[in-house]
């Protein structure tokens, strides 16, 4: 081999070692050390900080976050574990049913990774009693630090954890995911019985939920105080089971000379088929009858007319169930989700009551 051949191997061996070093300077996580330089700390404050935030000063809390934040910097959950015998890792338990809890799971694992901790979700299909079999079991591997139940477990199942285990049981939810708490907040159906009054009206109807729900019942019940309480008409409360086919039969069996001039329905389905059944009786939505929901169902704002909703953050309802787990592990105060679990959502199906 001559010396040019020599020269141009050599060259290319530092050339793909340069590689080689970009690539791994790229991909490598960053340190605790280099999240305290930047933020212009020690790594002993962002060591505390990240097993705390209590007591810290706001601007050093800040100027950590800022840190982190551009540093995209996740604590090495392997490394913490070895040191501390903390395994960083949190499970969510849920039962099988029919209900899709995908808004409030990202909620909560969003609420997780900002706190440090890597999640597992476990689905449990029986009573509250296997799922609280289950939820013991895990406890006992001792590889996560805690557990968020969605729905219930069973009475004094604190009694059989491992010592140290932390459970947090989320208060929103019966023993088939059926809304209770603050999910049965009616105060919202008030405010839009209200809202309608003011454009005039005085005769209303309330297609229901299925009654076997502490929501339906509670909206029902609101709807009949407020009726008393304003001294206004009303032309029923029908019983029915969220489908759009109970809000359907429930206008469409109605006399002419009963017609409400206003539909409060139970959920956006229910408000749906009511609509469908005035449109097909001739009549003009909002023009002759104004119709609410609820729910905020993401096609509400693309109907003919966009219906007028409330809007049940179920996001925040997971973030602060996580939240609270996070407070009892570690004694941190995550950012709190802005604003009401609940609110009315005014849109074009809603208007002056007709003359």
């Amino acid at each position: 081999m001559n010396d040019h051949s020599c020269v141009k191997m050599k060259t290319a061996i530092i050339e793909r070692k340069k590689r080689m070093t970009e690539r791994s300077t790229a991909t490598r996580r960053p340190t605790i050390k280099e999240v305290a330089r930047l933020a212009g700390v020690s790594h002993q404050t962002v060591s505390r900080y990240l097993r705390s935030r209590n007591g810290l000063k706001p601007d050093t809390l800040a100027r950590i976050d800022a840190a982190v934040s551009e540093l995209n910097y996740r604590p090495n959950l392997v490394a913490r574990s070895m040191r501390t015998r903390r395994t960083g890792r949190l499970a969510i338990l849920l039962p099988t049913v029919a209900f899709n809890p995908a808004r409030m799971l990202h909620g909560a694992t969003e609420a997780a990774h900002e706190g440090g901790f890597s999640v597992e979700v476990v689905s449990v299909i029986g009573d509250t009693g296997t799922r609280t079999e289950r939820m013991l079991e895990i406890a006992g591997t001792g590889q996560v630090e805690g557990i968020l139940a969605l729905a219930p477990l069973s009475p004094g199942f604190e009694d059989h954890l491992p010592h140290g285990e932390t459970i947090v049981v989320a208060p929103d939810f019966d023993d088939e995911m059926r809304g209770i708490g603050e999910l049965a907040d009616a105060s919202p159906l008030v405010e839009l019985m209200e809202g309608l009054v003011e454009f005039g009206h005085r005769r209303f109807l309330h297609v229901a939920g299925n009654l076997q729900f502490a929501s339906a019942r509670a909206r029902k019940a609101a709807y009949l105080e407020t009726i008393e309480r304003l001294g206004l008409e009303s032309a029923g409360a029908v019983d029915g089971d969220w489908s759009g086919k109970s809000g359907y039969d429930a206008v469409h069996s109605l006399p002419d000379e009963a017609l409400p001039t206003a539909v409060v329905a139970a959920n956006d389905v229910v408000a749906a088929g009511a609509i469908r059944a005035l449109i097909d009786r001739g009549l003009d939505v909002p023009g002759q009858v104004s119709v609410t929901g609820w729910d905020n169902n993401e096609v509400c704002q693309y109907l003919p007319p966009a219906l007028t909703s409330v809007e049940v953050d179920l996001e925040s309802l997971g973030r602060n169930a996580m939240l609270s787990l996070i407070k009892s592990i570690s004694g941190r105060d995550l950012e709190p989700p802005p604003g009401p679990l609940q609110r009315v959502v005014w849109r074009e199906s809603t208007g002056p009551a007709h003359r």
